[in-house]
């Protein structure tokens, strides 16, 4: 019997949880809505996967018709709308292309993953990110932005 007892308290103090895996993809819905005159706004659901140097984010219609995919690594920054694929000189670029405004693609990682990442001109609040919500606002430079963010649950 002590022999068994010895062996379950090994089992127990040698069973060690590992950490959960940093996610490298996440997929929802996304909102953006810029404040300019007349104002713009944005809306698709989203897939996005990789990391900050090499990434990929699919946009699509609620009816899950694909708008657009992106694709990024270093020194390349691609997107592949109606048929066709055209090159940008960074990422930042990209997003601004499809969004009509710069939207922090590469942050946009960490937040999602619950670092609060500054970038300069941007708010992030992270305080609903347990929920599957993320918000950040752009208040500068000028037309304000705000993007929101409903994560699919897991």
């Amino acid at each position: 019997m002590a022999l068994l007892a010895a062996g379950l308290a090994s089992c127990a103090t040698g069973a060690r949880k590992q950490p959960a895996a940093t996610p490298s993809s996440w997929s929802g819905r996304l909102g953006l809505v810029i404040a300019s005159d007349p104002p713009q706004q944005f809306h698709a659901g989203f897939d996005l996967s990789g990391d900050e140097q090499n990434g990929e984010l699919s946009l699509s219609t609620p009816l899950g018709s694909t708008l657009a995919l992106l694709q990024w690594r270093p020194g390349q920054a691609l997107l592949m709308q109606d048929g066709q694929t055209r090159e940008y000189p960074t990422v930042d670029a990209l997003a601004a292309a499809v969004t009509g405004t710069a939207v922090p693609l590469r942050a946009l990682f960490a937040w999602l993953r619950g670092q609060a990442e500054p970038v300069e001109g941007w708010q992030v609040d992270l305080s609903q990110l347990s929920d599957g919500r993320l918000l950040a606002r752009r208040i500068a430079p000028l037309p304000a932005a705000e993007l929101r963010i409903i994560l699919d649950a897991p």
